[in-house]
């Protein structure tokens, strides 16, 4: 039974409108047929439907106008708010792109800093090594004496041979 209801009510997504024509198409066959099977006589049955053709081509034109106006509103709301909606995108992508500028430029930064940070520290290293090369050569070489028992060089005994 709900399998019923929900086949329905998928059927019908238009939204009402062939309710409507159904009401309408049932009111003027009612209508109809009521003044047909009616005790009148022929020229009044004929002026009695002639006035109630002239009633529903009125109401028709009414329906019709309404339908139009409301064609229209539902337009206006559509263009509105794609309007909004383009708006709102096109908002929201300045926004972006000002957010990437912002940022690239403060990565850009930092990249720099991080640069100049390491270049700094490169120095800084090399000068520590020079100035440790330079403190180990002076405590490994004498300063102005010149009978020093360590030296540098090949061995400098008198006899010219090597210890073993």
């Amino acid at each position: 039974m709900a399998d019923g209801y929900d086949r329905f009510e998928n059927e019908n997504n238009n939204g009402g409108g062939s309710f409507v024509m159904g009401l309408l198409t049932g009111t003027v066959l009612g209508a109809g047929l009521g003044m047909l099977f009616a005790p009148k006589a022929g020229s009044e049955l004929r002026n009695q439907l002639t006035e109630q053709a002239g009633n529903l081509a009125n109401q028709a034109q009414d329906g019709i106008r309404k339908v139009t106006e409301n064609a229209g509103d539902w337009a206006d709301r559509g263009r509105d708010i794609y309007g909004k909606a383009k708006d709102a995108v096109a908002k929201g992508a300045d926004e972006a792109q000002k957010y990437v500028r912002d940022n690239a430029g403060t990565v850009k930064d930092v990249a720099a800093r991080g640069v100049e940070d390491a270049q700094q520290y490169v120095r800084d290293t090399t000068n520590s090594v020079k100035d440790a090369a330079a403190s180990a050569a002076a405590s490994v070489a004498p300063s102005g004496s010149t009978g020093s028992s360590y030296s540098a060089g090949p061995s400098s005994s008198p006899s010219g041979s090597r210890r073993s």
